[in-house]
């Protein structure tokens, strides 16, 4: 995921596979009024439709289909075919897709690196330490808090959160971003300038 560009067909935090419409069984599939589910949609844990795990495009897809289906079976005749999508832009006070939430996301959380103090103690990395682990369980789209985990639990142990300052959080944070645009295919962000981007601002002064 690039920091300002989220991807249409993968757009995840910590993208792993994605459940393929066909990831949920018949009958579940038959709970929601349909026999197929539209490419991007992923299932919750129910095994319903997951809103914030799915892209907005998807989603219109889905309700879309369901608006259809429903027509159809309310007047017995077949559905006229869709007009072409549009794409409209997203509105702002909509629930977010997991495109919006992922950007909101890293925003946050590039921002919380940058006010890390330089140096942290042994309770600062502990809360951290925490933290990171609470908000890998509770991020709302479960498909990416079960990729952050298993990345951070990385058998060799290369993933583990650096806390010991600032610098070496900023780092980390910067490299699981850039995990993130490696599977999208997204270009990598240089983290020398992680710094620059989300604590002081370019050199330059474009950000003053």
């Amino acid at each position: 995921m690039s920091e300002t560009q989220p991807n249409q067909n993968t757009p995840k935090l910590f993208p792993h596979q994605t459940p393929t419409p066909s990831s949920g069984s018949e009958d579940q599939q038959k709970d929601e009024g349909m026999t197929k589910l539209p490419n991007g949609v992923i299932l919750d844990k129910d095994g319903k439709p997951c809103r914030l795990c799915t892209s907005a495009a998807s989603w219109r897809n889905l309700t879309k289909q369901a608006k259809t289906q429903t027509a159809a079976t309310s007047t017995a005749t077949a559905a006229k075919p869709a007009a072409a999508d549009s794409t409209p832009r997203p509105r702002d006070d909509c629930p977010p897709d997991v495109e919006a939430l992922g950007r909101s996301t890293w925003t946050f959380l590039h921002s919380l690196t940058a006010s890390y103090p330089a140096k942290a103690s042994q309770e600062q990395q502990g809360e951290m330490r925490t933290f990171l682990k609470i908000f890998s369980r509770l991020y709302p789209c479960w498909v990416c808090a079960d990729d952050f985990r298993t990345w951070m639990a990385e058998p060799s142990g290369r993933n583990e959160p650096r806390l010991a300052g600032r610098s070496d959080f900023g780092t980390w944070m910067c490299e699981a971003h850039n995990e993130v645009n490696r599977k999208l295919g997204k270009k990598e962000f240089d983290c020398r300038f992680w710094e620059e981007r989300w604590r002081t601002g370019w050199k330059d002064g474009r950000c003053d």
